[in-house]
């Protein structure tokens, strides 16, 4: 009987562990996924990137003389924040993605 118990144990953590993987592996190729449409717009101009994604909720100029877009949303009932660095020419040089999957 205590045999039994310690083979359920073990097959209910196996289980658990496998459902967690399962579920990391769904949220990082939905990241990846992400991060791949968001860099479509590295390079491009900030109009196109409006055109896009429409008005950012802020935007601000940053200590290096760069522009910030944020892009804020909720997806399932979480956050996501969408930010996207502009140069002084206009153009997307970098982005930030956290909570978007």
């Amino acid at each position: 009987m205590k045999n039994l118990k310690i083979l359920f144990t073990i097959f209910f953590i196996f289980l658990f562990v496998s459902g967690c993987q399962t579920v990391k592996q769904k949220t990082d190729a939905a990241i990846q996924k992400e991060n791949k449409k968001l860099s479509e717009f590295i390079g491009q101009s900030a109009s196109k990137l409006q055109m896009e994604l429409g008005k950012p909720d802020e935007d601000f100029e940053n200590e290096k003389g760069n522009f910030i877009f944020i892009y804020n949303t909720k997806k399932y009932g979480f956050p996501c924040e969408r930010r996207f660095e502009i140069n002084p020419d206009k153009l997307v040089i970098g982005f930030a993605s956290n909570g978007c999957f």
